[in-house]
């Protein structure tokens, strides 16, 4: 139960922490709307012109809570396209079973919507999940591949971390700072408990893309997290070296993908690292 609450007030901590700094700073979208996929219809919003890269948000975020601090930044050189997954934010509640192949299939929908045949992919947390989904089952959609604090597996995060999600509820976000911003958006806000009710469940279960398929993956993938993020570092090793790194670099080729601890920084403040994060993006997806 102390575990619980810990992870309960964890999540909250991230919408004070970006309620506070992003509200303020948001740019304006060159383009947003709906775009149809799987039988719903997904959000979306799209910044800048260039090189395209599509951003994926964590569990129970939204566009703003999640990149604001970061599009202004990108969308400099970049086209920025950002959308909301299926309950999140603008994007309608469904009864449509959560899946991770089923949202990755979304996210193609919507490139194909918007006529973006490829781009790069950066996924935070849950939104990572998706984002190995869809490197494993539409690689040909991806240039590259950015993992933000996200593991492809259950027992990628520290054991703590699985029984928080197993116990949490709905009622331990009742008129929180998520709630406020669920309501300031969703185009039906009685739908906020049978939302949550739905990614609890979801993440109350274990899951596992496979090994083989991560090794699999044909783009190159930087995999950014916090030292202290939750993630089981051990296992986030294997990850690293499923994709062809940790090898000896000064007696051979440097491998395509890369991975990036940042000393310090938690599940929470490391997507606060807005210049951080900025320079490992652009030093990789140049």
């Amino acid at each position: 139960m102390k575990n619980l609450f810990k992870f309960s007030a964890l999540l909250v901590l991230i919408i004070v922490l970006t309620i506070s700094k992003v509200y303020g700073q948001k740019i304006k979208p060159s383009e947003s709307g709906y775009a149809p996929a799987n039988g719903i219809k997904v959000y979306y919003e799209v910044y800048g012109k260039g090189k395209p890269i599509v951003l994926l948000h964590g569990a129970f975020m939204t566009i703003d809570l999640n990149w604001g601090e970061l599009i202004p930044e990108l969308s400099k050189n970049r086209k920025v396209i950002a959308l909301e997954l299926q309950g999140h934010g603008h994007t309608p509640f469904s009864e449509r079973k959560l899946s991770h192949a089923t949202l990755a299939s979304d996210v193609t929908k919507v490139m194909d919507y918007l006529k973006i045949d490829k781009a790069d992919v950066a996924g935070y947390s849950f939104g990572g999940e998706v984002a190995y989904q869809l490197a494993i089952q539409s690689p040909e959609r991806l240039n590259k591949l950015v993992i933000i604090s996200s593991t492809y597996k259950t027992n990628g995060w520290l054991p703590e971390v699985n029984k928080a999600l197993e116990g949490m509820k709905p009622d331990l976000f009742t008129n929180s700072p998520m709630h406020t911003a669920y309501n300031a958006v969703a185009p039906d806000k009685t739908k906020w408990t049978p939302f949550l009710e739905q990614m609890m469940a979801s993440a109350g279960q274990p899951f596992d893309l496979g090994d083989s398929n991560i090794s699999k993956i044909p783009v190159p993938v930087l995999i950014i997290a916090g030292d202290n993020d939750g993630l089981d570092k051990t296992e986030l090793s294997k990850t690293y070296k499923l994709l062809g790194g940790d090898v000896f670099a000064d007696m051979g080729a440097m491998p395509k993908s890369q991975l990036a601890i940042a000393p310090g920084q938690t599940h929470v403040s490391l997507m606060m690292q807005t210049a951080m994060i900025l320079n490992y993006l652009n030093n990789f997806l140049k």
